[in-house]
């Protein structure tokens, strides 16, 4: 239902645009996150907006860096990375949440009803 591209190799400082895209009409309904899952490490939230788009949350690591937007026209979830740095190498997910963001849950990733398969990221120094 959720199938994130966009990934691939990038040099530190430089820029990517990763892309969700979800099918099903039920998508502008959805909040949207991005996750990231590094080797050996947990996955950690990096971004959320809500349905309309009107709320953006970041990661306090990618603050200012990234940008996460939305297109309900074409069912597609944005996530602009620039200044990139090796840190930021991960498998990012994009994951659905059926439901409005309920105080903190936007970076709760258990909050979440429907992931896409990862796309990786590899930034070098």
């Amino acid at each position: 239902q959720l199938q994130a591209s966009g990934g691939g190799l990038a040099q530190a400082g430089g820029s990517l645009r990763l892309s969700c895209a979800a099918s099903g009409r039920a998508f502008s309904s959805y909040a949207m996150g991005w996750f990231r899952q590094a080797p050996g490490k947990e996955r950690e939230f990096v971004a959320a907006i809500t349905w309309s788009g009107g709320s953006t949350y970041y990661a306090d690591s990618v603050k200012g860096r990234f940008t996460i937007s939305r297109d309900n026209a074409k069912n597609t979830v944005y996530l602009q990375m620039n200044s990139l740095k090796p840190e930021d190498t991960a498998v990012y997910y994009c994951a659905a949440r059926e439901s409005y963001f309920s105080g903190n849950y936007y970076s709760n990733r258990n909050k979440y009803d429907y992931w896409g398969q990862g796309t990786l990221v590899t930034v070098s120094s």
